[in-house]
């Protein structure tokens, strides 16, 4: 259970949600058929490791509901208070998100992400305040909403959710504690959400590369979620320079990082437009900065020789130390179960 109550959600979000949050992506054991304990602790003591204060704990990887709940249990007793366990609302109707809340809260989560379900598709933004407002009723966990191109909500309004329906969610639902922004992959959509609500959830954007340099004339007290383990501890190091108003510091490993950021945009750019982000890529990423990897189950994308080197290569520009293993180790697994 949360460790506030639902009138208390934006004031617990406002002292507790500072910092960076990752992406932890589950591990699973070398015959697919359960998950790997031992991988999923891992993942949570290096992304300690490398600074991060929370992370998310990917849903949308053919995980039953009851697997759900041990990798959150499992998640949260080895952050032990140490990083928020971040509820990944992405599974594929609004009663399955409901039961996977309730589940994800009993096992430990700190607060939501939400998502909506691919086949989700609403004829207006008034089905989109319904649906929210059903699951966060539903829920005691504080939620942050997410708008961003995925849902194909642009077609009803091109900052993706309007502004005047983010107003009426954080005027008429207690516990919406957040706003992920990333509108139309704009800067304007991150500005213009942080100059109308900031002063009333916290406003954040996943993009490092954005939330760094507007640090110098905002206040963001929190990052995530994405995939930046990726740059092992400098996503984390980047964000306590700039709030501690070192920004030259900060830029200076902006700047570092440059190459990195490129390779990652230019396989990112491979499944941009398919509307499903490549988790196997993600979960490589994290494997070339110390995490666990380890093999997805199907359906899922793939990472091949080419993205892989990519990567690799931009980390190694970028002074970076990728994983010495040979790229084929990434598909056991450092803790093979």
């Amino acid at each position: 259970m949360p460790a506030y109550r639902k009138d208390e959600a934006r004031d617990w979000a406002r002292a507790s949600m500072r910092g960076c949050a990752n992406s932890i992506i589950p591990s699973y054991s070398a015959d697919l058929r359960r998950l790997n304990e031992a991988g999923i602790r891992h993942d949570v003591r290096h992304s300690i490791e490398l600074g991060f204060r929370g992370s998310l704990l990917v849903s949308e990887v053919n995980l039953t509901l009851a697997e759900y709940g041990e990798f959150v249990q499992w998640a949260a007793d080895e952050a032990a208070g140490r990083l928020h366990a971040v509820h990944h609302a992405s599974f594929n109707t609004l009663e399955e998100n409901i039961e996977a809340a309730r589940i994800a809260s009993a096992a430990g989560a700190d607060y939501a992400l939400l998502s909506y379900p691919a086949n989700f598709y609403p004829a207006s933004e008034e089905d989109v305040f319904a649906y929210t407002k059903a699951f966060c009723d539903a829920t005691d966990l504080g939620v942050m909403l997410f708008v961003v191109p995925l849902w194909n909500f642009g077609r009803l309004h091109p900052s993706d959710i309007s502004p005047a329906m983010l107003r009426r969610m954080i005027d008429e639902i207690p516990n919406v504690i957040a706003i992920k922004a990333e509108g139309a992959r704009l800067t304007g959509g991150i500005i213009d959400v942080y100059r109308r609500f900031a002063d009333e959830v916290i406003v954040t954007t996943p993009l490092e590369r954005e939330v760094i340099p507007l640090m110098a004339l905002a206040q963001f007290q929190y990052s995530g979620t994405s995939n930046t383990d990726y740059y092992g501890a400098t996503v984390p190091r980047m964000f306590e320079l700039a709030s501690a108003g070192e920004h030259d510091a900060a830029m200076e490993l902006y700047w570092q990082i440059q190459p990195a950021r490129a390779a990652n945009a230019q396989v990112g750019e491979i499944t941009r437009h398919t509307g499903f982000i490549n988790r196997m890529q993600w979960k490589f990423q994290g494997w070339l900065a110390g995490m666990n990897g380890g093999p997805l189950r199907q359906p899922t994308m793939k990472v091949n020789d080419v993205a892989m080197a990519t990567l690799r290569r931009g980390l190694e520009q970028s002074g970076l130390a990728p994983s010495p293993e040979p790229n084929a180790e990434f598909f056991i697994g450092r803790n093979p179960l």
